[in-house]
Parts: structure tokens; sequence; C-alpha cells
């Protein structure tokens, strides 16, 4: 978000002289929310006895009687470990930001409220089974009970810095709205592809075409396989013992209004405030997850393993957890464990008694921006002037008046442009073509996005939570409409599967690169991909999938998905060492599962170190670290280092001359793709550097001029001597607390952010530590990492990015940081013996009175 320096530079001033005149006072302030664990407490609400028991790194396993009072524990502990966490999450997507900090927010909240993503959620309360609604209601209550005892500094630190400034907040009761509300933010963290398409167009808008699409390569099908590779689309349905398909999805002719970059542009800068709330991320955020069959284990029974990639906060985005009914039953069916959001009842990856199941980002284009021509409170579609939806919206502000805003919408969507003056800024200017009608005062901006129609994903996850079977898991799949994910599948029955879910639509009139015209009423949606025909397969031939955010399907799938896969550097290279543990007879282990899910090997410098060796670069010690380098990036590699800090000086050199100054280069593997492509034509443009019209460079001019660079920048950094330099040194991780611990304050920041942390792997690499040039730093992570072995799932390990507490300083706030960082992962208990051995507290809930 705008940073809230402003906002708290008084906070910082006060907390600073407390913490030096009242150290005392200041620990029991940090102390005194920490939960009680141990013992018995007697709650409101509950109809019968729940257990809470938590083993050394405070992961709680519940066991209860019922479903309402499993839910209802299961929001009491969330909230006892998590709440300020919780309830700044429920104040993003409120658009209520600014009942926290004050008038620095209005703006966000403007756009948040704009984007309506609570109203949403409100629509989709009435639609949600009797079941889901159910949980919703008894986890609100849990949470409730637990407020019942608790506000301000005895809820959480945060409180207690927060009031400082904001004496006179008052948190209120948790509702069934507030927890839905989170799965939107999260459908706007994977979104899909929007950045993609901005840059695109920035970058288009300045080098033309031709060369833009030098920079955007076609996904290499030929080298990086796509997820499903067997079936095809038979009368409108999946088939996965189809012949492929021969046709190719329709690709449309964009129509490219001449402005349509600043369009793009500004909408990218007017999110990005949302953005940064919910987590740093990088280009070419995605995440790992692959399953075996037990045909090809050493068990005989499935092996799955996933590692979602996400912005690194602190606390962690999972909330680890074990849900139990005491008997399992229609009435009470819950007995399964893995990683929860708090805020939201269930599980959203882990497994059940019976099946497990794992996540990786699908990516489809989902979002369409709309140029509106825009009357009064009307806009035109065909020849027919429509009336908008209007809705006025009161924003709170701490310290301050209220600010009432006028939201208007068109049947596309939202209008941006009212709440951005950027927006406004470039409808205004913006356009349109020779079909467009006169621009007048200029074009609104509206958003088209399947997120901001109701729809049924926490019954999905729920539904996911007591799925028995494969039925049962498409089943739920089929109503996992947002955001888009693969989702992959094992069974004790030695059952594995993939399925691609979610509400991708079908274009007509413009294929959405570009902004379409909302006065064209042949640019619309005419519907969405049948759940029916998306891309599926149980048992495969292979014996195992593989999902790394690379294609998902091969390239004549007769629908469109997206043009902007990752380019499957991380997806081949998981591919690469499945084959090779399961070649010859040899059978794949748990072991080794953990082995590739923290596997550093890069690609890219595959590629690149024997084209850099045959050019017999001298004067430059550097290079000596290749020879005999085997392109791992561990944290304590010297050739690693050097050789990333070649790659970014050599796409510094080579790209960011031309390009624009705000464009960003993340590194990864389309990247990695570009140049490959490249590297044939030694004398294309792209490898001259523009900042010395008199000389022109060729490719190995370029590549000669970036490891001298290297070379010099790691000698100032690091020292002269080579073998000295480390990748980790370079490559270090900051887990922030995403509201105080970004207020730019030292003393503030340093009571909730841990770091820096040495961190191996690197971009576009299995071990993904995403890093945005022109810093090494990283700024995307595996968010956990969990092995599930079906033979036994008391075998199966995971590991949290930082623990299971949000209070700083609490023993369970940072423990699993460390062995995240080193590959190593903790025993995932699952049945009673298991979690009662290992279990150090039981904390005893009983109804009250």
């Amino acid at each position: 978000m705008r940073r809230l320096g402003k906002v708290l530079g008084i906070i910082g001033i006060v907390l600073l002289v407390l913490v030096v005149a009242a150290a005392t006072f200041g620990a029991w302030t940090v102390r005194r929310s920490f939960p009680q664990v141990s013992g018995e407490l007697a709650l409101k609400g509950l109809k019968s006895e729940v257990t809470v028991l938590r083993d050394e790194r405070g992961i709680p396993q519940i066991y209860a009687a019922s479903a309402e009072d499993l839910m209802f524990a299961q929001g009491y502990v969330h909230a006892q470990d998590r709440f300020w966490e919780m309830d700044f999450r429920r104040h993003i997507t409120a658009g209520r930001l600014s009942e926290l900090f004050g008038k620095s927010q209005v703006e966000t909240d403007t756009y948040l409220r704009t984007l309506g993503w609570r109203r949403v959620a409100e629509r989709e309360l009435a639609l949600l089974s009797p079941e889901t609604r159910r949980n919703l209601d008894s986890y609100s209550a849990g949470v409730n009970a637990w407020l019942a005892d608790h506000s301000g500094a005895t809820a959480s630190l945060e409180y207690a810095v927060l009031g400082l400034q904001n004496s006179g907040y008052v948190i209120e009761p948790w509702s069934p709205v507030d927890s839905i509300a989170w799965l939107k933010a999260m459908a706007w963290d994977l979104r899909g592809n929007m950045q993609e398409e901005i840059s695109r167009s920035i970058i288009s808008a300045t080098v033309g075409e031709k060369r833009t699409a030098q920079l955007f390569p076609p996904y290499p099908y030929l080298q990086h396989r796509p997820i499903v590779t067997q079936g095809a689309v038979v009368d409108g349905v999946w088939d996965q013992n189809a012949p492929r398909d021969i046709a190719t999805a329709a690709g449309l002719a964009p129509a490219v209004p001449p402005d349509a970059v600043d369009v793009l542009r500004a909408t990218g800068a007017a999110s990005e405030a949302i953005t940064d709330m919910l987590g740093p991320d990088g280009p070419g955020i995605g995440s790992n997850s692959w399953v075996i069959s037990g045909e090809k284990t050493e068990t005989g029974l499935p092996l799955l393993a996933n590692d979602p990639h996400l912005g690194p906060m602190m606390p962690s985005i999972w909330y680890q957890i074990g849900l139990h009914c005491t008997t399992v039953s229609a009435e009470c069916p819950y007995d399964m464990a893995g990683y929860s959001f708090s805020g939201l009842p269930g599980i959203v990856i882990g497994h059940n008694q019976t099946v497990g199941w794992g996540f990786t980002n699908l990516g489809p284009d989902v979002t369409d921006l709309y140029l509106e021509k825009v009357e009064g409170d009307t806009y035109l579609v065909g020849n027919e002037r429509k009336q908008m939806t209007t809705r006025q919206e009161t924003i709170k502000v701490a310290g301050g008046d209220d600010v009432v805003i006028t939201v208007r919408e068109t049947e596309h969507g939202p209008l941006l442009s009212d709440a951005s003056e950027e927006l406004r800024t470039v409808g205004a200017d913006a356009p349109a073509g020779i079909v467009a009608p006169p621009k007048g005062d200029g074009y609104a901006v509206a958003l088209r996005w399947t997120a901001l129609e109701p729809g049924r994903t926490a019954d999905a996850i729920d539904r996911l939570n007591r799925a028995q079977t494969w039925e049962d898991f498409r089943s739920a799949a089929s109503i996992f409409e947002v955001p888009a994910q693969n989702l992959i599948f094992a069974s004790v029955d030695g059952t594995i599967g993939y399925q691609t879910p979610g509400k991708i639509p079908i274009r007509s009139g413009y294929d959405g690169k570009y902004p379409a015209h909302g006065w064209d009423p042949k640019q619309t949606w005419t519907g969405y991909i049948p759940f029916e025909a998306l891309p599926n397969v149980k048992n495969p031939d292979d014996g195992w999938v593989v999902t790394a955010n690379q294609a998902s399907v091969y390239e004549s799938y007769p629908f469109f998905l997206t043009d902007d896969w990752s380019y499957g550097a991380r997806s081949q290279r998981i591919v690469d060492l499945v084959k090779l543990a399961t070649s010859d007879g040899q059978k794949m282990t748990a072991d080794r599962m953990r082995e590739i899910q923290f596997d550093a090997w890069n690609e890219n410098a595959a590629f690149l170190v024997p084209k850099i060796k045959a050019l017999n670069v001298e004067g430059v010690d550097g290079v000596a670290l290749l020879n005999d380098w085997d392109f791992t990036q561990p944290a304590d590699s010297a050739p690693a280092a050097y050789f990333n800090v070649f790659w970014k000086n050599l796409l510094t050199d080579v790209f960011m001359d031309e390009l624009p100054e705000d464009e960003i280069i993340g590194g990864g593997d389309r990247w990695f793709t570009a140049v490959r492509d490249l590297w044939d034509s030694p004398d294309d443009a792209w490898w001259d550097d523009t900042r010395t019209p008199d000389v022109q460079e060729s490719r190995d001019d370029a590549v000669r001029t970036a490891l001298q660079e290297a070379q010099t920048e790691l000698a100032g950094l690091q020292g002269g001597d080579p073998q000295g330099w480390r990748w980790g040194a370079l490559h270090t991780l900051l887990v922030e607390n995403q509201t105080f611990g970004t207020s730019g304050i030292t003393p503030i920041e340093m009571l909730f952010n841990r770091g820096p942390v040495e961190t191996s792997g690197g971009e576009s690499i299995v071990n993904a530590t995403g890093w945005t040039l022109p810093e090494y730093t990283v700024d995307w992570v595996p968010s956990m990492r969990m092995v599930l072995d079906m033979s036994d799932l008391d075998r199966s390990t995971w590991v949290n990015l930082t623990g299971a507490s949000g209070h700083a300083y609490h023993p369970n706030y940072v423990d699993q940081l460390d062995a995240w960082a080193a590959g190593d992962t903790f025993p995932f208990p699952f049945t009673k013996p298991a979690v009662e051995a290992a279990a150090t507290d039981t904390l005893t809930l009983t109804p009250a009175g």
C-alpha cells in the first residue's frame, strides 16, 4: 500500500520513547496478547467439550463431537493466534482501511469500494449450501467468543501501536461475509495475466509490435511439456482417451486503440496499492505441485507435493491446522489437516482421511478493461443509451471527516476511472479507432472480472474437505470458480489425477489483450468454457502429473485459456527429475520428493554458461568460477552470485536502454526464452546499446560487457576475491508485516519484521525464491512446502514460511523460518495417536454454564 510513513511518523517517535523509558512495560504489553494453550476455558456458544492439542510449533489439532463445535473452535483458535491479521484483511476487502489508518488510505478505500469485493461476498452468501453457511456461522461465533474477552493490546501488539494514534478504534464482531470476502482478495492476487497485458502494451507503444513479440515469445511446447498431454474435447466434453484435437484455439485479431497502452499503464498504477497490501509479488510468480502414482513409488501408493509461491508476509499467509470429528458421520463429516487461511473455516490445501489435494495458479485471462462512452449516468451500447447502476458509499476516516463517494457500474463492471485520477486522465485522452462514437470529454474505463460475479468457491472448499473419491473431487472442482487453479489429487485407493477448474470467459469480437469498446455489443463475453470441456486426467499414462504454471494443455486445445503461461523452466525441471527418479525400475520416495522441492538448478545458466566459455573472455576473474559449476544456486555459491549479477547486467544493458523506465524486468523464464531465441541472431538490434550511438554492439560485445560489469559490481559489494562471493549475501529475504512492518519507521519495523535471511534458489527455479531487477532481494517465495504420503498419512511432512503465531516475540512467531530456508520440513501428524504423541499443550474448551 502507499507506505504508512506519514501516518505512523508520530507513532514511531512515541513508541521509541516508550521502549527506551519503559522496557518492562513494553515486554508486558507484548506478552499480554499471547494465547492460552493449556488448561480449560468455558465459552458461550459451544454445545459440547472440544479438545485442542498443540505441538511444539504451536500447530493446533482440534477434536469436536459436532461440525458446529469444530468450526466454532477453529474460529476461536484462529483468533487466538492471528486476529490482527484477520481484522486487517477484512478492512482491505471492505475498503475500510481509513478507519484504521486515517485519511492517507481514502484513495485506496475508494478504489476498493469501487471494485466492491465485500458487496459481491454479501451476494455470494445467499448462494451457498446450508452446510457451508452453518460452518461460516459457527466459525464466526467462535471468533466472537474470543473477542468477548479480548480488545486493544490484549488482542495483539498491533492494537497497542495503533492506539497511540487511533485510540478510538473499536473491534467489531466477526461475520460470515468477513470470511467470504477474503476469497476475493486471493482472486485479485492470482487474477491471471493483467500485468503481462499491461507490460506488452507499454512496450509495444515504445518499440513496436514486432520487437515486442521478441520479448513475449510463444510458449516453448517442444522444450517444456504442458500439464496434460493426452485427451481431447469430444462433443463438448473432455475425453482423456481421445486423440488430440487438431484444431487450434481461435485467435481474434486485436483492434488496438492507439493510446490503449495509457489505459493499461494507469490501471496497473491504480492497482498497485492493493497488490502491495496483499503481499509483495513479482513477474513470474507461480507455484509447484506434482503427484506420483503408486506404480512408481516405493510404498505402492501415491505421493503428492505442493509449494504455492506467494509474496513473503509476516505472519505467513498460511495457518497449519487439523480438524477432526471425534466420530466421523454424515452429521460431522470432517477428519482433515493442512493449510487454512485465518479468517476462513476449513482447509484450503491438505488432506482428509482418504484424499489429498494441492493447488497451483492456472492464470487464465479473466479480466478485461472496457472503454465506455458516458454521458451523465448513462453509457452507450450500440445505438442505445443505458442507465448506469449507481450507489453511494461512506468512508469513515480515523481522525477526520467522513468521505462520501459515488460508485457507478455499467453492464461490464465498475468504472475504475471514477476511482483513479490516472484512469480519468487517460480515459479523456484515449482515442478508440474509426468506429468509436465522438469522444467528447473522453471515455470512462470499466473492469470486467469473473470474481465480481457471485460464485460458490466457499462451497467448493467445503466439498474438497469432505471428498472421498475422484468423483467427489471433481464435483468440488466444478464450482471452484475464482481464482482458477490447477488442482491435483491423490487417494489412499491409489488414484491420482488433475483437473482444470474455474470460470474462464469465452470472448467474441476481440481477444482481451487490449481494452474493449463498451459501445460495441459485438465485443462481449458470450459465456464461459464449460466445466465438462476443461482438461482433466485420471491415472494418466505417464503415472504422474506435474503442474508449475506451465501451459495446462497442448496448443491445439479448442478454447482460449491464456497466452501468458509461465514458460516452463520450473515445470520441465520437475518433469526431468521425476522421470530420473522413476526410470530403470527405480521408485520415487518421499525423501526424493522433498529434495526436488528444494532443487536449485538454473536452466538459464545451463544454456548460457557454455556460450560464455566459448567466448574465451580474458581479464575477468569471475568467469573462472563458471568452469566447474553445476548450475545450482545454494546460498553459499560463488558462481551463482557471479552468474546472477551478470544476468541482471545483461538484461539491463540489452533491454532497458530502450524499454520504458517504469517497465519491470523479472529476469525469469520469459526472459530465459527471449534471450535464447535471440542468441542465434548476434546482430539483432536488441543487442546494440543505444546509449552509445557511435558504436554498433553485437551479442558478444553485450555479453563481455555484462561479465565485466558483474565483476566490478561484486568486487564492490563483497570484495575482490571471487572465491569469497556468496549468492545468499545478495539474495536475502526480509519477512515483513504488511501493516506496521512497512511503515518506513525503523523502531516499529523491528518489532514486527524478521530477517534478512540468506536464501538459496532463485527466479524460475524449482526452489522459487523470485527476485526482480534491479534488486537481488527475494520478493516471492514458496509460502509453504508439503509432501503427502498416501500410504501412511502420519509420514507426511510440512513446513510454513514463518510460524503459527501472529504475535510478535511469541515462540511460534517465526520458529519455522530457519527450517524453511534450509529446505527442512517437520513431521505432519494426522491420526489421533500421532497427534497425541506430538502434543505439548492441551486446551479443553467447554460450554459456559
